[in-house]
């Protein structure tokens, strides 16, 4: 077996994606925005719909090129083909490194951490726990990816559960929406809106993962039609359970209580429905966000094995289980790494200087959309992204706004980061010149 198995559907990519999205962002993130709207509820939910927006334009964007190549790896391919392959490199080279088993790693620790609280435990227990849990969420997908899917699914369904009981326990429990006496701000000023702006990037950050469902298009039937479909789906849904979330809480807390709450849900949980819900909260938290490092590990593995297939990468990560049918050795060993950066801790350091580089591969995807159009006017393009041109750019845009934002807030931090970065170029020359690469697998055909 050299191929993978096309399982996926619409209904399935708009799961997943929920699921992948969803870990512990929902549970904590919203107190930060009301801040940024200043306490305005309206202009904090509507900073949740805008980055909703903006995330669902992204995915309509990355329809059209799924569906031009719909091949495993997703944005490794869009990258590849719209700006050649160091850039492509670059971006799966810093995923592997840093930005996927980071992922993993701080959501495993952060898991272990939710325990503690349920089961104390020392430090030492708590570490080897993380580190199961990094080990266990890879591994778990070897057994086949509708296996895989099956468990995440399952997941998804159970964290969905418990943010629902919030949604509609909290507003019958606490003050309730109709207390609210400050919906939108005295007066619109640029300190406002540039505050406001900080809080978009924090939303943008919590919608973040669905980028990660390109990478399945591979396992997906009839990417041209699911893909995009899926997206659709599953970023609305996401929409919608992150504003009524939101709004939950400040019907639970009340503005005040639910802007100055460091974990906002576990707060609403234990003053309005007791201890023993809060408890039963932090084990959908857990779920939730073992389900989502499960999710990223299984998906950015097809970036490596699509790596392997263009041949800048281990060839052992093109190998597909002759039973099961999943890139095994890619994700044992992302998942290996991603025990060692659990267990010595450099994963948040890491992470701190170089998550946000995510966002300039995710604007040079999307941007592709805009370079193969001008490149290739004739290719066949079995699904067109709506409203084209301004439908990528937003989405562009709104990456490139936190890559700046990020820059200027803490050049420290861009400087490091985007260094470190392009020392991936080297990194790529050097394998080039020990091992030469074949012709791409997945490349749009010349006609």
């Amino acid at each position: 077996m050299s191929e993978l198995k096309r399982v996926f559907n619409a209904r399935d990519v708009a799961i997943l994606t929920i699921g992948s999205v969803i870990g512990s962002g929902i549970f904590l993130v919203p107190s930060g925005v009301l801040r940024s709207a200043g306490g305005s509820v309206g202009l904090a939910i509507a900073i949740w719909v805008v980055g909703g927006i903006l995330s669902f334009l992204g995915g309509l964007t990355y329809g059209e090129l799924g569906a031009m190549n719909p091949g495993a790896g997703g944005l490794y391919l869009y990258i590849r083909d719209g700006f050649g392959k160091a850039a492509a490199f670059a971006f799966g080279w810093t995923l592997f490194v840093v930005i996927g088993a980071g992922t993993v790693a701080t959501l495993s620790v952060a898991s272990a951490g939710y325990l503690a609280e349920l089961v104390p435990m020392g430090e030492t227990t708590r570490k080897a726990i993380a580190v199961a849990i990094a080990l266990g969420v890879s591994f778990l997908n070897v057994p086949g990816t509708t296996r895989s899917a099956f468990v995440i699914k399952i997941a998804t369904v159970l964290k969905v559960a418990a943010i629902a009981v919030l949604v509609v326990a909290l507003p019958a429990l606490g003050e309730g929406l109709s207390k609210i006496d400050r919906w939108w701000p005295d007066q619109i000023s640029a300190a406002s809106l540039s505050a406001a702006g900080l809080g978009l990037v924090a939303v943008l950050w919590a919608y973040e993962g669905w980028q990660y469902l390109t990478f399945m298009t591979g396992e997906t039937i009839n990417p041209q039609r699911n893909l995009p479909r899926g997206l659709a789906w599953g970023i609305l849904g996401l929409i919608a359970i992150y504003v009524s979330a939101a709004l939950a809480y400040v019907a639970g807390l009340g503005p005040e209580g639910a802007m100055n709450a460091e974990r906002v849900a576990a707060q609403a949980a234990t003053q309005l429905l007791g201890p023993t819900a809060a408890k039963l909260l932090a084990v959908a938290i857990i779920v939730s966000m073992m389900s989502a490092a499960q999710a990223n590990a299984m998906m950015t593995a097809r970036v490596y094995y699509a790596m392997a297939k263009d041949g800048v990468f281990f060839a052992a990560m093109e190998r597909l289980h002759p039973r099961f049918g999943t890139p095994a050795f890619a994700l044992i060993t992302s998942g290996i790494w991603s025990a060692v950066l659990a267990l010595s801790g450099t994963f948040e350091t890491l992470l701190q200087y170089v998550i946000f580089v995510g966002w300039i591969f995710y604007s040079l995807a999307g941007l592709a959309v805009i370079v193969l159009r001008h490149r290739d006017p004739d290719r066949p393009r079995p699904y067109k992204v709506p409203g084209y041109p301004v439908t990528p750019l937003l989405f562009v845009l709104s990456g490139l706004a936190i890559v700046v934002n990020t820059v200027v807030a803490d050049p420290r931090k861009g400087v490091i980061g985007i260094g470190a970065t392009l020392l991936a170029v080297p990194v790529y020359l050097v394998w080039q010149r020990l091992r030469p690469a074949p012709a791409p697998s997945n490349s749009i055909a010349k006609p």
